[in-house]
């Protein structure tokens, strides 16, 4: 249990961050608690398996790849303990590969989107936007990127620094100069932490500006996102929980300890109306927003 939690944490801190790499790390978790699960039955192996789930989709709220890995990797239909853990063990495995794959795939896909010439603006740090991006590149396609800072916890520069690794020509700027800026781009990339089955995006606090901006200047909005980011609950009419976070990431708390009549508020993410989206770019192909509901009963197993 002690690994498991140790895991938990490190997505609750961040230290693990990205819906991609959250769902792996979750999986890894379930799997390995499995593996080595000392009990005398098939109930208490449910209980225990139970709480470690729940414990685990509990850090983060928002990043529906979370439970969505959860909930695939923890998945076994056998009565015996012994034959349980090997359902869960062979699940987790299989998620994870099919995580790992699932970025080549959309790189593959979403590249053939991009022209040559293309300048493209991204938000915070998205593995699958940038597989996107680093494939239309190194197949020998003439492109720019501006990326956003994406404070507080400037994910934009992860991405920076992974563009500028791959040799990839990368403007950074400021989150209040998207608008200033969309009039240079030809197509906005983005990933997802959820989508909801009305097609609706949940990103980045600050994606909704991008769309925004992108459909007054008549800009592609692209979304990259791996199938197990779309959110069975939202079939069922549960909302998709916007988490915030603590204003430590905003502001000093000795600055704001002297500011008697302030709060700040620290959302996480924000919502895109499927409207502003022209695409999605998944492991199973370019879809529309209105397609979100089949890939949730169809390949989710909702």
């Amino acid at each position: 249990m002690q690994k498991l939690q140790e895991t938990a944490e490190k997505i609750r801190t961040m230290e693990i961050r990205g819906a991609g790499r959250i769902a792996k790390a979750a999986a890894e978790a379930i799997r390995d608690y499995a593996a080595g699960l000392d009990v005398a039955s098939i109930e208490e192996f449910s209980t225990r398996i139970q709480e470690a789930s729940s414990f685990l989709i509990s850090t983060r709220p928002t990043a529906v790849s979370l439970p969505n890995a959860v909930k695939l990797a923890s998945k076994y239909s056998s009565g015996n303990v012994e034959e349980a853990r090997k359902e869960i063990i062979e699940n987790a495995n299989c998620f994870i590969e099919r995580a790992d794959k699932a970025l080549g795939i959309i790189g593959k896909i979403g590249s053939r989107r991009i022209q040559d010439g293309d300048v493209i603006m991204t938000h915070c740090n998205s593995n699958a936007a940038l597989s996107i991006i680093t494939t239309a590149f190194e197949d020998g396609k003439d492109i720019l990127v501006i990326a956003t800072e994406s404070r507080p916890r400037r994910q934009g520069l992860l991405t920076v620094r992974h563009l500028n690794n791959f040799g990839v020509p990368t403007t950074l700027i400021v989150d209040s100069a998207v608008r200033y800026y969309m009039k240079e781009v030809d197509k906005v990339i983005v990933g997802a932490d959820a989508i909801a089955s009305n097609g609706a995006l949940v990103n980045k606090i600050g994606t909704s500006q991008l769309a925004l901006a992108a459909n007054e200047a008549r800009k592609s909005f692209m979304v990259a996102a791996e199938t197990f980011k779309f959110s069975p609950n939202t079939i069922l009419g549960n909302p998709i929980e916007i988490e915030e976070r603590s204003s430590d990431e905003v502001i000093d708390p000795v600055i704001l300890a002297d500011l008697s009549q302030v709060q700040v508020k620290n959302p996480v993410f924000d919502f895109t109306p499927a409207k502003y989206i022209d695409m999605i770019v998944t492991d199973i192909g370019i879809i529309s927003p209105g397609m979100a509901y089949a890939i949730i009963k169809e390949h989710l197993g909702w």
